[in-house]
């Protein structure tokens, strides 16, 4: 089954092809596009170029196109991507401005030029439906609550894969399969020997989340992407006092205080410097004290939300980082691990140190109670996975 993976962003359009099987997913293709404004002639030189290499016959010899969704209205899961799905992404579009619009016209482009294949959405919440109702509600009036606000996670995709692959590397092959299997028949019960982890996905956008035996027990992120650790450009966590005291003292308006914490917050605002994790981490070594404080509110803020993960699930098995940060940075993992010794969490610096982006590993030493991995992420891996159960059931 040739399923398409299609990664649609504010201005960029990326696609994996896989040939996917009930025993393997083989990538066959992927490429992409930056600085798009329009996706149908994306959408046609993506078909021309597949076809061209031999991979597709034409755009009908695909079984499936699935999307990574963020966030929908009153919806979530894997599900086909109709017009109930479209309706849903265009009740949050005020949420997620950069996603959802860009879903819409995507998804929509497909349909047009090629009716016949399915279409799936894998939102990225779909990863917390579980999530108790204590850990997901805002203590915020009932009419607020009814409008849909509540704490939602992000990132679901990746910290699914995170789940899976932990459950293998301590050869829990029950939990993996209920990973695998969880959107199809959900979490059920589980009475094995417990898998906890803390997942740390961290990169332009990060979150941390707790999965115990193989399912959410909340995250970072809340009610939308904007929330949680400090993003690149976003701010995270924020008293919502703030957004009025800062309208009123700077003579601002509300729409321009939110275009600042979208677009001029995060570690951009707090180093001054970047909102690239590299060029910080330069300017940190060359004694910007700027730079430096960012890192150091970066590592705080994820030392926070994995610490409560830890408590709420009475510790951990595994501490796991991916993403871009997660598996290029080895100063921030062993920052993040620092003086957790009495916890059972041991570093080994050397493998530490020579583990890099795309390449697994464990970076504690043999006699650590609690492992700690570095796993690359395979977002599309997931969504295709994902999907190709979706078209199978």
């Amino acid at each position: 089954m040739k399923i398409l993976i299609a990664n649609l962003g504010s201005t960029s359009f990326k696609y994996r092809l896989f040939e996917m099987s009930d025993t393997d997913a083989a990538l066959l293709a992927k490429g992409g596009f930056e600085r798009v404004t329009e996706y149908t002639p994306c959408i046609e030189e993506m078909l021309e170029t597949l076809v061209g290499e031999g991979h597709l016959l034409s755009g009908e010899d695909l079984d499936a196109v699935g999307f990574k969704t963020v966030l929908g209205k009153d919806l979530s899961g894997c599900v086909k991507a109709d017009e109930r799905v479209l309706e849903a992404l265009d009740g949050f579009k005020e949420v997620a401005p950069a996603h959802n619009p860009a879903y819409v016209e995507g998804i929509r482009c497909f349909q047009k030029m090629l009716p016949e294949v399915t279409r799936v959405a894998l939102f990225e919440t779909a990863f917390y439906q579980w999530v108790s109702l204590a850990a997901s509600t805002y203590a915020i009036p009932k009419a607020w609550r009814d409008l849909g606000i509540r704490r939602y996670g992000f990132h679901g995709a990746s910290h699914k894969f995170i789940a899976e692959r932990t459950a293998e590397l301590l050869g829990n092959d029950a939990v993996a399969d209920r990973v695998r299997r969880l959107y199809v028949d959900g979490p059920g019960e589980y009475t094995g020997d417990p898998v906890r982890v803390i997942s740390c996905h961290l990169g332009g956008s990060s979150s941390v989340t707790g999965i115990q035996n193989g399912v959410s027990i909340g995250t970072s992120m809340g009610f939308s992407p904007q929330s949680g650790l400090p993003q690149n450009n976003r701010v995270g966590d924020l008293d919502s006092m703030a957004i009025p005291y800062v309208c009123k003292m700077l003579g601002i308006t509300v729409e321009e205080a939110e275009r600042q914490l979208n677009k001029e917050s995060g570690m951009l605002g707090l180093s001054g410097v970047s909102n690239d994790a590299r060029d910080i981490e330069d300017a940190a070594a060359a004694g910007n004290a700027d730079a430096q404080h960012a890192l150091d509110v970066q590592i705080d803020s994820i030392r926070h939300w994995a610490g409560s993960f830890f408590f709420k699930m009475g510790g951990a098995e595994v501490i796991s980082f991916t993403a871009g940060i997660g598996e290029n940075d080895s100063a921030l993992r062993s920052a993040v691990c620092a003086g957790l010794e009495g916890f059972g969490v041991k570093i080994d610096e050397v493998a530490n140190a020579q583990t890099i982006r795309g390449k697994e590993g464990v970076i504690s030493t043999p006699d650590s109670t609690i492992k700690v991995v570095v796993i690359p992420a395979n977002e599309e891996l997931v969504i295709a996975r994902e999907v190709y159960r979706n078209v199978q059931s």
